[in-house]
């Protein structure tokens, strides 16, 4: 083993929080702002990367990986918990919205999985969190959610997290599964994955649809969530009422909708 052998506790239903056990001297890294409470004896520490050291030795080692968390829209940093103390210690880690945490022993996966650039939560020290890049550049640069993707590797437990309920699906060789982009959470490695226009505009146009999605062929297994965070947002902003220089005259109301549509003030 490679990595930390950390133990865990999921609380919760729909808002869930993970609880991770760590013994003396166990470490278990991050993404900056996750962080929801932790006993006394644990130092943190604010590094580049994920610490795991694979990027390289070196300043410019650690910037190329630091950079790489960039191009997924991630902080430069990330933060690590250590139990500096003799005994057992706790920490915990809550989802920043409503939905699930899914623990992922990458031993179990050949030492990989393919993530949502925003799912991952934390994971044992030597977990490598880096990008995994569509090999279709060109359909990738207007594939939405679904053009860079996060890669985590090692052989340690990693937690990710997700929106409303989640579907895992095993698919069988040569099986096909077409989804939203912003609704694939995780895969596994051997899962071959692309994304595809829409075929026939007017669907995309009027069908209030995106105009891609994920093709994923198998053999392979496959995380899906139900609610996106940028759809819920999308709603939220949608139903919000607007400030009076700019606003909706009167929420749900297709007077109001049609008055703004016409550009009234």
């Amino acid at each position: 083993m490679n990595n930390h052998e950390i133990d865990y506790k999921l609380h919760g239903d729909d808002m869930q929080f993970v609880e991770i056990e760590l013994d003396p001297q166990e470490t278990v890294v991050a993404e900056a702002g996750s962080l929801m409470m932790m006993e006394d004896g644990i130092a943190m520490e604010t590094i580049f990367g994920d610490g795991s050291g694979s990027s390289g030795g070196g300043l410019m080692g650690k910037l190329m990986g630091a950079g790489k968390r960039m191009l997924t829209g991630e902080s430069l940093f990330m933060t690590t918990f250590t139990n500096a103390g003799s005994g057992k210690k706790h920490v915990y880690f809550a989802s920043p919205y409503p939905g699930k945490i899914i623990p992922m022993d990458l031993s179990e996966h050949r030492g990989k999985i393919i993530c949502q650039k925003d799912a991952f939560l934390a994971a044992a020290k030597g977990v490598t969190v880096g990008i995994e890049f569509q090999r279709k550049l060109g359909t990738g640069f207007f594939g939405g959610e679904g053009f860079i993707m996060q890669k985590l590797e090692g052989d340690g437990l990693a937690f990710v997290h997700a929106g409303g309920t989640i579907h895992k699906k095993v698919l069988q060789p040569g099986e096909v599964l077409r989804i939203d982009t912003g609704c694939l959470v995780a895969m596994t490695s051997d899962v071959d994955y692309n994304i595809e226009m829409v075929k026939g505009v007017k669907t995309a146009l009027f069908g209030g649809e995106g105009l891609f999605f994920a093709t994923l062929r198998g053999p392979g297994t496959v995380w899906v969530q139900s609610l996106p965070f940028s759809r819920l947002a999308s709603r939220v902003f949608a139903a919000a009422p607007q400030t009076p220089g700019g606003g909706s005259k009167g929420e749900g109301s297709i007077a109001g909708g049609l008055f703004d549509l016409l550009g009234g003030k």
